[in-house]
């Protein structure tokens, strides 16, 4: 695998070129992405982290916390052009 190194420090999504062979019976995919949820990228949780105001609010997002929710946007839509 390739990973593009300035992607993987900072970004919650990881891009990666996988082997392409001459034999493949469908189109190459040529660069293959994923995306990491944010809490990988918090040592711990600090204290007093705000929360949603209404519990409706973090229902809708799968979190209580605002800083911890990712949209997973599909990489194959455009979505992750304006990260």
């Amino acid at each position: 695998m390739d990973y593009r190194r300035e992607d993987t420090m900072f970004s919650q999504y990881k891009y990666w070129k996988p082997f392409i062979s001459q034999y493949d019976p469908c189109p190459p995919i040529r660069v293959k992405s994923f995306s990491t949820p944010p809490q990988l990228y918090m040592g711990f949780q600090p204290p007093g982290l705000p929360q949603y105001p209404t519990p409706r609010e973090a229902l809708r997002s799968g979190t209580l916390w605002p800083q911890l929710f990712s949209p997973y946007p599909n990489p194959q839509k455009g979505g992750m052009k304006n990260e």
